[in-house]
């Protein structure tokens, strides 16, 4: 499944950037952001719509409701599994 045309998946290099790391924190506020091992953001017209963030003991994965079932989901999951 392809993705959305302006849906965008990366891994952004860590410690993440300030605003990144502010857009994470706003998708999964439990999240330990200085503790992360790997991290696969979607962004969509410039606003992080989703993230898949892995730290030691934990994984999250959380995408904004309108964007579910479109395979943004696969597509985080599968760039995280290429960083591990």
């Amino acid at each position: 499944m392809s993705l959305p045309a302006r849906v965008r998946v990366t891994r952004p290099p860590l410690p993440l950037a300030s605003s990144l790391r502010a857009a994470a924190a706003r998708l999964c506020p439990e999240v330990p952001l200085a503790r992360l091992n790997t991290a696969a953001l979607a962004v969509a017209g410039g606003a992080v719509i989703g993230a898949h963030l892995v730290w030691d003991g934990g994984e999250v994965q959380v995408l904004e409701t309108g964007w579910r079932g479109r395979g943004i989901e696969q597509a985080l999951a599968g760039a995280v599994a290429e960083g591990s």
